[in-house]
């Protein structure tokens, strides 16, 4: 789970990472007062989960009250990358002398830590890892002895910062790092990391990503999350592992490598067919009953934007047999609600059953293909219909 700016802001400041004064506002009316609180120089961010807020018009410098209420007003009315502007941060101006750049997130490709840093910072650090690496130290992180003063000063002076300011930083890295494993966060970042002209390191923006694995551990019931997608929804209510693309061909397969896959090969497909492309990513995981086929079904029949689905199983542990019964089952249950044709394509155990018990079936909607290709062509094909 990401963290808005503002739970991140508040997270550092529970931690003692020196930040910079920050309230929130849902209205101009707030915005106005929460400047007015903080005095002076104020930054108006919108607080949403996307990056490019700034090019986007989402982050306003005011010198008043009155121009904070302004630009609030403004920002409010906007729609970044997706996502509409429901609530700002008015935060405290800060007088930067340098910008730096930190993270230590979850590196699963090397099951360990990995922290991130660099004298450069205020910049998007994908372009200075692309355009100059060697001024990003990638410093791996023992999970068993995590980052102490000493390991966050010799990541400081990795990054290239001076060693009278890397003694400086090091204390802020620690408790960055703590946040970091006491939160069960997966990623935890602050650019830029400031040195401001009165000499104090501060964490002037923060992002938080939180595994959702441990929230166990924590007491969240009350933070603020995204508004789930009503399709979204539905799924997380069926334990569905769902997420809407912007495509137009359904998609459903049992594994998340293979349906992964399959949302390849419908986009490669679909270059053939009108630009077609997946509307959307669902694992029915191991088992495929009735039940759960009927509600992936209902899930992805009732987005507007589909026009075809594609089911796309291999059978392993669910034979293929059950998986057939399982869409015979879930086109019973749903009736004239489903409405748009389907493409399967079965493989694997018990594959010629499965495929008999479809044809018997005789569905006027369901085409069977013997291939993972041609039920993507087909499905692309129909979709362009």
């Amino acid at each position: 789970m990401d963290l808005f700016e503002y739970q991140a802001r508040d997270l550092f400041e529970s931690y003692g990472v020196p930040v910079l004064q920050g309230l929130i506002a849902d209205t101009p009316e707030e915005a106005e007062a929460a400047a007015a609180k903080i005095g002076g120089v104020v930054v108006v961010k919108a607080q949403v989960k996307a990056g490019g807020r700034g090019k986007a018009g989402g982050v306003k410098v005011a010198k008043t009250p009155a121009e904070a209420r302004e630009h609030a007003e403004n920002i409010l009315k906007l729609t970044i990358k997706g996502h509409p502007v429901k609530r700002v941060m008015i935060a405290q101006g800060a007088a930067i002398d340098q910008e730096y750049y930190f993270s230590v997130l979850l590196d699963r490709a090397n099951r360990t830590f990995l922290s991130l840093c660099s004298v450069e910072g205020g910049m998007e650090i994908e372009q200075l890892a692309e355009e100059r690496p060697d001024a990003l130290a990638k410093i791996a992180i023992n999970a068993l002895t995590g980052i102490d003063l000493a390991k966050a000063r010799e990541i400081a002076l990795a990054g290239h910062f001076p060693a009278e300011l890397a003694d400086k930083v090091a204390p802020v890295i620690v408790k960055l790092y703590e946040v970091f494993v006491k939160e069960d966060a997966t990623l935890v970042e602050v650019n830029p990391l400031v040195l401001t002209k009165d000499g104090d390191i501060v964490a002037l923006d923060g992002k938080v990503s939180l595994d959702e694995n441990a929230e166990f551990r924590h007491s969240r019931e009350e933070m603020e999350r995204d508004v789930l997608d009503p399709l979204e929804a539905k799924a997380k209510a069926w334990n569905l592992n769902y997420v809407k693309l912007d495509g137009q061909v359904g998609v459903i397969g049992n594994g998340a490598g293979l349906t992964m896959s399959t949302l390849d090969v419908v986009a490669y497909a679909g270059e053939r067919h009108g630009g077609v492309k997946p509307a959307n990513f669902l694992d029915l995981g191991g088992g495929a009953s009735s039940e759960v086929m009927a509600n992936g079904l209902d899930v992805i029949l009732g987005d507007e934007q589909v026009k075809s689905v594609f089911v796309n199983v291999f059978g392993g542990i669910t034979a293929c047999d059950a998986v057939a019964n399982g869409i015979v089952g879930a086109l019973t249950k749903l009736g004239t609600t489903a409405s748009k044709p389907i493409v399967v394509r079965l493989d694997g155990n018990n594959v010629a059953e499965g495929r008999r018990i479809l044809a018997e079936y005789a569905h006027p909607l369901v085409t069977v293909a013997q291939t993972m290709d041609e039920a993507a062509d087909k499905a692309a094909e129909l979709a362009n219909k």
